[in-house]
Protein backbone atom coordinates (compact mmCIF):
# COMPACT_ATOMS: atom_id res chain seq x y z
CA UNK A 1 0.00 0.00 0.00
CA UNK A 2 1.19 3.61 -0.70
CA UNK A 3 2.45 5.83 2.20
CA UNK A 4 0.50 8.76 0.76
CA UNK A 5 -2.73 9.58 -0.48
CA UNK A 6 -1.35 11.35 -2.79
CA UNK A 7 1.65 11.20 -4.33
CA UNK A 8 1.19 15.46 -5.37
CA UNK A 9 -1.29 17.34 -3.75
CA UNK A 10 -1.98 21.09 -5.03
CA UNK A 11 -3.76 23.98 -3.41
CA UNK A 12 -4.92 26.42 -5.81
CA UNK A 13 -6.77 25.69 -9.22
CA UNK A 14 -5.22 28.24 -11.57
CA UNK A 15 -2.92 28.44 -14.02
CA UNK A 16 0.14 27.02 -11.82
CA UNK A 17 -2.03 24.67 -9.43
CA UNK A 18 -3.86 23.29 -13.06
CA UNK A 19 -0.51 22.86 -14.99
CA UNK A 20 1.46 21.42 -11.83
CA UNK A 21 -1.47 18.85 -11.16
CA UNK A 22 -1.53 17.85 -14.94
CA UNK A 23 2.22 17.44 -15.62
CA UNK A 24 1.90 15.28 -12.44
CA UNK A 25 -0.62 12.82 -13.95
CA UNK A 26 1.22 12.67 -17.05
CA UNK A 27 3.91 11.26 -15.59
CA UNK A 28 1.93 8.45 -13.89
CA UNK A 29 1.05 10.22 -10.64
CA UNK A 30 -1.67 10.42 -8.45
CA UNK A 31 -2.20 13.95 -8.15
CA UNK A 32 -5.63 16.08 -6.70
CA UNK A 33 -6.57 19.69 -6.41
CA UNK A 34 -7.94 21.66 -3.46
CA UNK A 35 -10.12 24.87 -4.34
CA UNK A 36 -12.12 26.36 -1.73
CA UNK A 37 -14.02 28.54 -4.31
CA UNK A 38 -17.33 27.09 -5.63
CA UNK A 39 -16.10 27.26 -9.07
CA UNK A 40 -11.97 26.29 -10.19
CA UNK A 41 -10.13 28.45 -11.96
CA UNK A 42 -8.40 30.86 -9.74
CA UNK A 43 -8.24 34.20 -9.79
CA UNK A 44 -7.15 34.25 -13.70
CA UNK A 45 -10.72 32.93 -14.94
CA UNK A 46 -13.02 34.31 -12.29
CA UNK A 47 -11.91 37.53 -11.45
CA UNK A 48 -8.62 38.66 -12.60
CA UNK A 49 -7.28 37.58 -16.33
CA UNK A 50 -10.23 36.66 -18.10
CA UNK A 51 -12.59 38.81 -17.27
CA UNK A 52 -10.78 42.21 -17.63
CA UNK A 53 -9.21 41.11 -20.82
CA UNK A 54 -12.65 40.02 -21.75
CA UNK A 55 -14.18 43.65 -20.94
CA UNK A 56 -11.80 45.54 -22.65
CA UNK A 57 -12.47 43.32 -25.93
CA UNK A 58 -16.03 44.13 -25.20
CA UNK A 59 -15.31 48.13 -24.31
CA UNK A 60 -13.15 48.51 -27.66
CA UNK A 61 -16.17 46.79 -29.61
CA UNK A 62 -19.10 48.19 -28.50
CA UNK A 63 -17.54 51.73 -27.86
CA UNK A 64 -15.73 51.77 -32.13
CA UNK A 65 -12.87 52.46 -30.31
CA UNK A 66 -10.92 50.81 -32.96
CA UNK A 67 -12.83 52.49 -36.07
CA UNK A 68 -12.79 56.37 -34.48
CA UNK A 69 -9.66 56.91 -36.87
CA UNK A 70 -11.46 56.18 -39.95
CA UNK A 71 -15.51 56.66 -38.94
CA UNK A 72 -14.33 59.71 -36.24
CA UNK A 73 -14.22 60.40 -32.58
CA UNK A 74 -18.42 60.02 -32.34
CA UNK A 75 -18.83 57.02 -33.74
CA UNK A 76 -19.65 53.59 -31.64
CA UNK A 77 -21.32 50.46 -32.09
CA UNK A 78 -23.91 51.37 -29.51
CA UNK A 79 -25.04 54.49 -27.92
CA UNK A 80 -25.43 53.55 -24.17
CA UNK A 81 -23.33 51.28 -23.47
CA UNK A 82 -24.48 49.21 -19.76
CA UNK A 83 -22.54 47.51 -17.15
CA UNK A 84 -25.15 44.76 -18.28
CA UNK A 85 -23.70 44.97 -22.08
CA UNK A 86 -20.22 44.11 -20.81
CA UNK A 87 -20.97 41.27 -18.26
CA UNK A 88 -22.86 39.52 -20.75
CA UNK A 89 -19.38 38.81 -22.98
CA UNK A 90 -17.64 38.24 -19.70
CA UNK A 91 -19.68 35.56 -18.59
CA UNK A 92 -20.27 33.93 -21.60
CA UNK A 93 -16.58 33.67 -21.49
CA UNK A 94 -15.78 32.46 -18.07
CA UNK A 95 -18.34 30.01 -17.90
CA UNK A 96 -16.16 28.45 -21.22
CA UNK A 97 -12.87 28.28 -19.29
CA UNK A 98 -14.23 26.90 -16.33
CA UNK A 99 -15.88 24.09 -18.41
CA UNK A 100 -12.10 24.04 -20.57
CA UNK A 101 -10.34 23.10 -17.15
CA UNK A 102 -12.69 21.08 -15.77
CA UNK A 103 -12.67 18.80 -18.78
CA UNK A 104 -8.73 19.27 -18.98
CA UNK A 105 -8.26 18.06 -15.17
CA UNK A 106 -10.86 14.95 -15.61
CA UNK A 107 -9.18 13.94 -18.77
CA UNK A 108 -6.37 13.29 -17.30
CA UNK A 109 -7.47 12.29 -13.75
CA UNK A 110 -6.79 14.73 -11.58
CA UNK A 111 -9.12 15.28 -8.79
CA UNK A 112 -10.46 18.26 -7.69
CA UNK A 113 -11.86 18.78 -4.30
CA UNK A 114 -14.34 21.22 -3.27
CA UNK A 115 -12.80 22.21 -0.09
CA UNK A 116 -10.45 24.96 1.89
CA UNK A 117 -6.93 22.95 2.82
CA UNK A 118 -4.77 23.71 5.47
CA UNK A 119 -1.38 21.69 7.09
CA UNK A 120 -1.79 19.61 9.86
CA UNK A 121 2.10 18.69 9.41
CA UNK A 122 4.27 18.98 6.29
CA UNK A 123 2.33 15.68 4.90
CA UNK A 124 -0.72 16.28 6.23
CA UNK A 125 -3.54 18.81 5.49
CA UNK A 126 -7.15 19.24 6.23
CA UNK A 127 -9.25 19.64 3.80
CA UNK A 128 -12.61 22.13 4.98
CA UNK A 129 -15.55 21.18 2.91
CA UNK A 130 -18.50 23.33 2.29
CA UNK A 131 -20.65 20.73 3.29
CA UNK A 132 -20.90 20.03 7.07
CA UNK A 133 -19.41 16.67 7.95
CA UNK A 134 -17.55 16.01 4.82
CA UNK A 135 -14.07 17.29 6.59
CA UNK A 136 -11.57 15.51 6.43
CA UNK A 137 -7.72 14.96 6.18
CA UNK A 138 -5.27 13.50 3.18
CA UNK A 139 -1.82 12.64 3.08
CA UNK A 140 0.43 13.89 0.43
CA UNK A 141 4.04 12.79 -0.89
CA UNK A 142 4.96 16.73 -2.29
CA UNK A 143 2.69 19.22 -2.55
CA UNK A 144 2.27 22.74 -4.11
CA UNK A 145 1.02 25.36 -2.80
CA UNK A 146 -0.85 28.10 -5.76
CA UNK A 147 -3.00 29.68 -3.79
CA UNK A 148 -2.14 32.65 -5.68
CA UNK A 149 -3.64 36.37 -4.58
CA UNK A 150 -5.99 38.39 -3.32
CA UNK A 151 -6.37 42.23 -3.25
CA UNK A 152 -4.90 44.18 -0.51
CA UNK A 153 -7.34 46.19 0.83
CA UNK A 154 -6.03 49.42 3.08
CA UNK A 155 -8.43 48.48 6.46
CA UNK A 156 -8.79 52.52 6.95
CA UNK A 157 -10.85 52.46 3.72
CA UNK A 158 -14.68 51.65 4.08
CA UNK A 159 -15.16 49.77 0.87
CA UNK A 160 -18.49 48.46 0.14
CA UNK A 161 -18.01 46.39 -3.65
CA UNK A 162 -20.30 49.47 -5.49
CA UNK A 163 -19.05 53.01 -4.45
CA UNK A 164 -15.81 52.02 -3.15
CA UNK A 165 -14.40 48.74 -4.80
CA UNK A 166 -11.50 46.86 -5.73
CA UNK A 167 -10.07 44.83 -9.08
CA UNK A 168 -12.22 41.86 -7.57
CA UNK A 169 -15.38 43.16 -7.24
CA UNK A 170 -15.81 44.68 -11.05
CA UNK A 171 -17.92 42.15 -12.22
CA UNK A 172 -20.61 42.76 -9.59
CA UNK A 173 -20.51 46.74 -9.97
CA UNK A 174 -24.51 47.54 -10.94
CA UNK A 175 -23.44 50.73 -13.74
CA UNK A 176 -20.71 52.50 -14.50
CA UNK A 177 -19.62 55.83 -12.81
CA UNK A 178 -19.56 58.86 -14.99
CA UNK A 179 -16.57 60.03 -13.14
CA UNK A 180 -14.21 57.29 -11.54
CA UNK A 181 -11.06 57.49 -9.43
CA UNK A 182 -8.67 54.85 -9.48
CA UNK A 183 -5.91 54.71 -6.79
CA UNK A 184 -2.98 52.86 -8.11
CA UNK A 185 -0.83 53.03 -11.64
CA UNK A 186 0.44 49.56 -11.75
CA UNK A 187 -0.72 47.03 -14.45
CA UNK A 188 -4.15 46.24 -13.30
CA UNK A 189 -4.78 50.25 -12.75
CA UNK A 190 -3.71 51.15 -15.70
CA UNK A 191 -5.47 48.41 -17.75
CA UNK A 192 -9.01 49.61 -15.89
CA UNK A 193 -8.37 52.84 -15.93
CA UNK A 194 -7.86 52.94 -19.63
CA UNK A 195 -10.92 50.84 -20.23
CA UNK A 196 -13.48 52.85 -18.34
CA UNK A 197 -11.44 56.03 -19.90
CA UNK A 198 -13.03 54.46 -23.61
CA UNK A 199 -15.93 54.24 -22.62
CA UNK A 200 -16.24 57.93 -21.80
CA UNK A 201 -15.54 58.00 -18.06
CA UNK A 202 -13.56 60.72 -16.85
CA UNK A 203 -10.93 58.56 -15.05
CA UNK A 204 -8.00 60.29 -12.48
CA UNK A 205 -5.75 58.02 -11.68
CA UNK A 206 -3.60 58.34 -8.68
CA UNK A 207 0.14 56.77 -7.80
CA UNK A 208 2.76 57.52 -5.38
CA UNK A 209 5.46 56.99 -8.21
CA UNK A 210 6.81 59.53 -10.57
CA UNK A 211 6.36 57.24 -13.84
CA UNK A 212 4.32 55.13 -14.83
CA UNK A 213 5.42 51.01 -15.55
CA UNK A 214 9.07 51.78 -13.94
CA UNK A 215 9.89 47.95 -16.14
CA UNK A 216 8.69 48.92 -19.24
CA UNK A 217 10.49 51.01 -21.63
CA UNK A 218 10.51 54.68 -21.16
CA UNK A 219 9.57 56.23 -24.71
CA UNK A 220 6.58 53.12 -24.75
CA UNK A 221 5.34 54.54 -21.36
CA UNK A 222 5.63 58.10 -22.31
CA UNK A 223 3.47 57.25 -25.57
CA UNK A 224 0.67 55.39 -23.51
CA UNK A 225 0.33 58.39 -20.74
CA UNK A 226 -0.05 60.79 -24.01
CA UNK A 227 -2.51 58.40 -25.29
CA UNK A 228 -4.41 58.15 -21.63
CA UNK A 229 -4.65 62.01 -21.43
CA UNK A 230 -5.73 62.72 -25.39
CA UNK A 231 -8.56 60.17 -23.54
CA UNK A 232 -8.86 62.56 -20.82
CA UNK A 233 -7.78 60.77 -18.20
CA UNK A 234 -6.00 63.10 -15.42
CA UNK A 235 -2.53 61.98 -13.78
CA UNK A 236 -2.17 62.58 -10.25
CA UNK A 237 1.44 61.10 -10.15
CA UNK A 238 4.03 61.74 -7.27
CA UNK A 239 0.79 61.63 -4.87
CA UNK A 240 -0.05 59.68 -2.00
CA UNK A 241 -3.63 59.09 -0.51
CA UNK A 242 -4.04 60.52 2.95
CA UNK A 243 -8.30 59.35 3.29
CA UNK A 244 -10.81 58.16 1.17
CA UNK A 245 -13.96 58.85 2.38
CA UNK A 246 -17.92 58.34 0.97
CA UNK A 247 -19.96 61.32 1.07
CA UNK A 248 -23.51 61.74 -0.13
CA UNK A 249 -24.21 65.18 -2.06
CA UNK A 250 -26.99 66.75 -3.70
CA UNK A 251 -26.10 65.13 -6.84
CA UNK A 252 -25.79 61.63 -5.48
CA UNK A 253 -23.81 59.61 -3.35
CA UNK A 254 -19.69 60.18 -4.20
CA UNK A 255 -16.40 59.50 -2.86
CA UNK A 256 -13.82 62.23 -1.65
CA UNK A 257 -9.99 61.65 -1.89
CA UNK A 258 -7.48 64.08 -0.17
CA UNK A 259 -3.79 63.67 -1.14
CA UNK A 260 -1.06 64.06 1.02
CA UNK A 261 0.19 67.08 -1.10
CA UNK A 262 -4.13 68.66 -0.08
CA UNK A 263 -5.34 68.18 -3.55
CA UNK A 264 -8.88 66.72 -3.62
CA UNK A 265 -10.23 64.51 -5.84
CA UNK A 266 -14.13 63.81 -6.04
CA UNK A 267 -15.97 60.94 -8.22
CA UNK A 268 -18.60 58.89 -8.34
CA UNK A 269 -16.59 55.95 -7.23
CA UNK A 270 -13.27 54.93 -6.70
CA UNK A 271 -11.66 51.50 -7.49
CA UNK A 272 -8.65 50.55 -5.11
CA UNK A 273 -5.62 48.73 -7.08
CA UNK A 274 -2.56 49.01 -4.20
CA UNK A 275 -1.04 45.70 -5.09
CA UNK A 276 -1.94 42.22 -4.19
CA UNK A 277 -1.15 40.19 -1.26
CA UNK A 278 -0.52 36.37 -0.86
CA UNK A 279 -3.70 34.35 -0.36
CA UNK A 280 -1.41 32.31 2.77
CA UNK A 281 -3.08 33.44 5.64
CA UNK A 282 -5.73 30.42 6.17
CA UNK A 283 -2.87 27.79 5.41
CA UNK A 284 -1.44 27.50 8.60
CA UNK A 285 2.07 27.51 7.01
CA UNK A 286 3.58 27.28 10.80
CA UNK A 287 2.47 23.43 10.85
CA UNK A 288 4.61 22.38 7.29
CA UNK A 289 7.51 24.89 8.90
CA UNK A 290 6.80 27.79 6.69
CA UNK A 291 6.78 31.58 6.98
CA UNK A 292 5.55 34.17 5.09
CA UNK A 293 7.26 36.74 3.33
CA UNK A 294 5.68 40.53 3.38
CA UNK A 295 2.45 39.92 1.86
CA UNK A 296 1.96 36.97 1.74
CA UNK A 297 4.10 35.77 -0.25
CA UNK A 298 6.74 32.39 -0.44
CA UNK A 299 10.23 32.25 -1.05
CA UNK A 300 10.97 29.60 -3.45
CA UNK A 301 14.49 28.71 -5.02
CA UNK A 302 14.63 28.02 -8.89
CA UNK A 303 13.32 24.78 -8.82
CA UNK A 304 10.31 26.65 -6.64
CA UNK A 305 11.25 24.67 -3.58
CA UNK A 306 10.46 26.08 -0.19
CA UNK A 307 12.43 25.80 2.44
CA UNK A 308 11.00 22.68 3.25
CA UNK A 309 12.08 20.60 0.24
CA UNK A 310 8.90 17.98 -0.73
CA UNK A 311 6.72 21.86 -0.63
CA UNK A 312 6.65 23.51 -3.69
CA UNK A 313 4.92 27.20 -4.38
CA UNK A 314 4.32 28.17 -8.17
CA UNK A 315 2.07 31.36 -9.63
CA UNK A 316 1.52 34.62 -7.67
CA UNK A 317 1.72 33.42 -4.56
CA UNK A 318 5.82 33.83 -5.01
CA UNK A 319 5.63 36.95 -6.64
CA UNK A 320 7.11 38.60 -9.44
CA UNK A 321 6.35 38.23 -12.29
CA UNK A 322 3.16 37.39 -11.36
CA UNK A 323 1.36 36.41 -15.39
CA UNK A 324 -0.73 33.84 -15.97
CA UNK A 325 1.80 32.35 -18.83
CA UNK A 326 4.95 32.46 -16.40
CA UNK A 327 2.38 30.52 -13.61
CA UNK A 328 1.40 27.73 -15.89
CA UNK A 329 4.83 27.37 -16.48
CA UNK A 330 6.33 27.75 -12.80
CA UNK A 331 4.01 24.74 -12.56
CA UNK A 332 4.88 22.31 -14.80
CA UNK A 333 8.23 22.58 -14.03
CA UNK A 334 7.64 22.00 -10.20
CA UNK A 335 6.05 19.15 -10.79
CA UNK A 336 8.75 17.92 -12.88
CA UNK A 337 11.23 18.37 -10.45
CA UNK A 338 9.13 16.57 -7.55
CA UNK A 339 9.44 13.90 -9.39
CA UNK A 340 12.89 13.84 -10.93
CA UNK A 341 12.09 14.92 -14.97
CA UNK A 342 14.15 17.30 -16.32
CA UNK A 343 12.46 20.23 -16.93
CA UNK A 344 14.36 23.26 -18.53
CA UNK A 345 12.51 26.83 -19.72
CA UNK A 346 14.07 30.07 -21.32
CA UNK A 347 14.53 31.88 -18.42
CA UNK A 348 14.46 35.89 -18.98
CA UNK A 349 12.84 36.24 -21.92
CA UNK A 350 9.49 35.81 -20.95
CA UNK A 351 6.89 38.52 -22.47
CA UNK A 352 4.88 41.30 -20.78
CA UNK A 353 1.75 41.39 -22.07
CA UNK A 354 -0.04 44.86 -20.71
CA UNK A 355 -3.87 45.40 -22.15
CA UNK A 356 -4.12 48.64 -21.55
CA UNK A 357 -5.99 50.41 -24.74
CA UNK A 358 -3.54 50.79 -26.56
CA UNK A 359 -2.18 47.70 -25.45
CA UNK A 360 1.79 47.35 -24.60
CA UNK A 361 4.20 43.84 -24.92
CA UNK A 362 7.56 43.87 -24.42
CA UNK A 363 10.15 41.14 -24.45
CA UNK A 364 14.17 41.32 -23.32
CA UNK A 365 15.88 44.63 -22.58
CA UNK A 366 14.76 48.21 -22.59
CA UNK A 367 16.67 51.12 -23.08
CA UNK A 368 16.91 52.26 -19.58
CA UNK A 369 18.61 48.46 -18.89
CA UNK A 370 20.99 48.46 -21.65
CA UNK A 371 22.36 52.05 -20.64
CA UNK A 372 22.37 51.18 -17.10
CA UNK A 373 24.15 47.90 -17.86
CA UNK A 374 26.61 50.12 -20.10
CA UNK A 375 25.76 48.08 -23.27
CA UNK A 376 26.27 49.64 -26.67
CA UNK A 377 23.26 49.29 -28.06
CA UNK A 378 21.27 51.42 -31.28
CA UNK A 379 17.19 51.15 -31.60
CA UNK A 380 15.22 50.98 -34.79
CA UNK A 381 11.58 52.54 -34.63
CA UNK A 382 8.44 51.40 -37.08
CA UNK A 383 5.48 53.18 -36.30
CA UNK A 384 2.19 51.49 -37.32
CA UNK A 385 1.24 54.31 -39.48
CA UNK A 386 3.90 53.44 -41.55
CA UNK A 387 2.52 50.35 -42.61
CA UNK A 388 -0.36 49.24 -44.79
CA UNK A 389 -2.18 47.39 -42.04
CA UNK A 390 -1.97 49.71 -39.66
CA UNK A 391 -4.12 52.61 -42.27
CA UNK A 392 -6.24 49.68 -42.48
CA UNK A 393 -7.30 48.79 -39.12
CA UNK A 394 -7.25 52.25 -38.32
CA UNK A 395 -4.67 51.88 -35.62
CA UNK A 396 -1.64 55.50 -36.59
CA UNK A 397 -0.52 55.27 -33.16
CA UNK A 398 1.08 52.11 -32.79
CA UNK A 399 4.83 51.91 -32.42
CA UNK A 400 7.35 48.95 -32.51
CA UNK A 401 10.69 49.58 -31.08
CA UNK A 402 14.08 47.00 -31.84
CA UNK A 403 16.87 47.48 -29.56
CA UNK A 404 20.00 45.40 -30.44
CA UNK A 405 23.63 45.62 -30.68
CA UNK A 406 25.75 48.21 -31.95
CA UNK A 407 28.61 45.69 -32.65
CA UNK A 408 27.21 41.63 -33.18
CA UNK A 409 24.01 43.39 -34.23
CA UNK A 410 22.32 41.06 -31.93
CA UNK A 411 18.43 41.11 -30.80
CA UNK A 412 18.48 42.41 -27.13
CA UNK A 413 14.80 43.56 -26.77
CA UNK A 414 11.40 44.50 -28.15
CA UNK A 415 9.28 47.03 -26.93
CA UNK A 416 5.67 47.52 -29.11
CA UNK A 417 2.69 49.86 -28.63
CA UNK A 418 -1.02 49.32 -29.83
CA UNK A 419 -3.12 46.61 -31.69
CA UNK A 420 -2.05 43.43 -31.58
CA UNK A 421 0.88 43.93 -29.34
CA UNK A 422 0.97 40.97 -27.13
CA UNK A 423 0.64 38.34 -30.56
CA UNK A 424 3.28 40.96 -32.29
CA UNK A 425 5.94 40.31 -30.04
CA UNK A 426 6.09 36.41 -29.86
CA UNK A 427 8.20 37.08 -33.13
CA UNK A 428 11.16 39.27 -31.30
CA UNK A 429 10.51 36.83 -28.31
CA UNK A 430 11.83 34.01 -30.96
CA UNK A 431 14.51 35.34 -32.28
CA UNK A 432 15.46 36.51 -29.06
CA UNK A 433 15.86 32.76 -27.91
CA UNK A 434 18.09 31.84 -30.72
CA UNK A 435 20.49 34.24 -30.22
CA UNK A 436 19.31 36.24 -33.98
CA UNK A 437 20.31 39.23 -35.02
CA UNK A 438 18.19 42.36 -36.50
CA UNK A 439 19.51 41.09 -40.19
CA UNK A 440 16.59 38.20 -39.41
CA UNK A 441 13.86 40.88 -40.02
CA UNK A 442 15.98 42.60 -42.96
CA UNK A 443 16.31 39.03 -44.84
CA UNK A 444 12.86 37.69 -43.91
CA UNK A 445 9.28 37.74 -45.92
CA UNK A 446 6.38 38.49 -44.00
CA UNK A 447 2.65 38.74 -45.11
CA UNK A 448 1.52 41.66 -47.08
CA UNK A 449 -0.31 43.69 -45.46
CA UNK A 450 0.37 42.24 -41.99
CA UNK A 451 1.26 44.61 -38.62
CA UNK A 452 4.30 41.90 -38.52
CA UNK A 453 6.17 44.26 -41.21
CA UNK A 454 7.09 46.62 -38.81
CA UNK A 455 9.87 44.31 -37.74
CA UNK A 456 11.29 44.73 -41.14
CA UNK A 457 10.69 48.55 -41.44
CA UNK A 458 12.16 48.89 -37.88
CA UNK A 459 15.40 46.66 -38.74
CA UNK A 460 15.78 48.83 -41.66
CA UNK A 461 15.79 51.70 -39.79
CA UNK A 462 17.93 50.63 -36.98
CA UNK A 463 20.29 49.37 -39.71
CA UNK A 464 20.18 53.43 -41.10
CA UNK A 465 21.59 54.46 -37.49
CA UNK A 466 24.75 52.51 -37.40
CA UNK A 467 25.73 54.09 -40.97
Amino acid sequence: MAAYDYDLFVLGSGPAGQRAAIQAAKLGKRAAIAEHRAVIGGVCINTGTIPSKTLREAVMHLSGYRERSIYGAAYSVKDKITMADLLFRADMVIKHEIDVTRHQLQRNGVAVIPARASFKDPHTLRLAAPTAGDDRVVTAERIVIAVGTETTRDAHIPFDGQRIFTSDDILCLEKLPRTLAVMGAGVIGLEYATIFATLGVRVTLIDKRQRLLPFVDSEIVDALAYHMRDNRVTLRLNEGVRSVTPVDCANGPRVSIVLESGKKVSAEKALYCIGRSGATAALALENAGLEPLARGLLEVNEQFQTKVPHIYAAGDVIGFPSLASTSMEQGRQAACHAFGVQAEAVRGHFPYGIYTIPEISTVGKSEEELTRDGIPYEVGRAAYKEIARGQIIGDTTGLLKLMFHCETRKLLGVSILGEGASELVHIGQAVLAMGGTIDYFVETVFNYPTLAECYKTAAFDGINRLA
